[in-house]
C-alpha cells in the first residue's frame, strides 16, 4: 500500500533553515507529482510546493525564493529545503502524493520561534 513517511521537522529560530524529507513506497514514485502542504493552528491546509514527474516545480508566492522542493527518484524521496524561516512558517508540514487518490503522510511539526 502507499506510504509516505516525513522527517526533518523541529524547532528553529527565525532566519534559520530546515530540510524536510518524505520517503514514499507502494507506487511508482517517478511517475507522479509530489507535493508539500502545511497546516497552521486554526487554519486550512495549504499548498507549499509541488514537483511534477518531469522535475518541473511550482511554489506558492510567499515561499518563492525561500523554499526549494526536489526529488530523488532513485531513493523515492521528495525533499523541501526551507531557508529564512519566519514565525508564520510554523505549521505541520505534510507530504502529498498525487495519485488517482491523493495520499498524505502523517505530518511533521515545524516550529519557528526564538
Amino acid at each position: 500500500q502507499v506510504q509516505l513517511v516525513e522527517s526533518g521537522g523541529g524547532l528553529v529560530q527565525p532566519g534559520g533553515s530546515l530540510r524536510l524529507s518524505c520517503v514514499a513506497s507502494g507506487f511508482r514514485f517517478s511517475g507522479y507529482t509530489m507535493g508539500w502542504y502545511r497546516q497552521a493552528p486554526g487554519k486550512q491546509r495549504e499548498l507549499v510546493a509541488r514537483i511534477f514527474s518531469g522535475g518541473y516545480t511550482n511554489y506558492v508566492d510567499s515561499m518563492k525564493g525561500r523554499f526549494t522542493i526536489s526529488r530523488d527518484n532513485a531513493r523515492n524521496t521528495v525533499s523541501l529545503q526551507m531557508n529564512s524561516l519566519k514565525p508564520e512558517d510554523t505549521a505541520v508540514y505534510y507530504c502529498y502524493a498525487d495519485l488517482d487518490f491523493g495520499y498524505w503522510g502523517q505530518g511533521t511539526q515545524v516550529t519557528v520561534s526564538s
